[in-house]
């Protein structure tokens, strides 16, 4: 049976609705749900090199693994603010868990990964390992 309104497929219509108008406002309230850093990524011939901005979290809280071939960055925010007057006292507190990972391949020299956290940046510099010569042979076609 198909079901007709005004000469359009109410299923469509509602699905163009979905898409257009609710999936852009889940995706952001899924963003704002789950707390998270920018970080920049770059590479070269050396290396690679990570920089994330976590503002607000002490160098203590940050732990930076690797496993694999994957790397991980996880912090953990608290924060408490006081404000006392002479009618009132006000303490506010907030804490959260922020994590990313990155797949940066296996031609890296784990045990040379440096890291430094200064002023709410972390960089992380991951080199790479001395790659052998590739050689080459042509191989005869019979």
């Amino acid at each position: 049976m198909n079901l007709k309104l005004y000469g359009r497929d109410p299923l469509k219509m509602f699905e163009d609705v979905f898409n257009e108008r609710l999936t852009p406002f889940i995706s952001s309230m899924g963003s704002m749900m789950t707390p998270t850093f920018k970080v920049d990524i770059s590479e070269d011939d050396k290396g690679i090199y990570l920089s994330a901005d976590i503002p607000g979290v002490k160098k203590e809280d940050v732990k930076v693994t690797m496993e694999d071939d994957v790397i991980s960055i996880c912090a953990e925010r608290c924060q408490e603010e006081e404000e006392k007057k002479k009618n009132y006292h006000r303490v506010e507190r907030s804490w959260g868990s922020l994590s990313r990972s990155f797949t940066i391949g296996d031609n890296v020299d784990a045990e040379h990964i440096t890291a430094n956290y200064d002023n709410g940046v972390l960089k992380i510099v991951v080199p790479k390992k001395e790659s052998e010569e590739k050689k080459s042979k042509e191989i005869a076609v019979s």
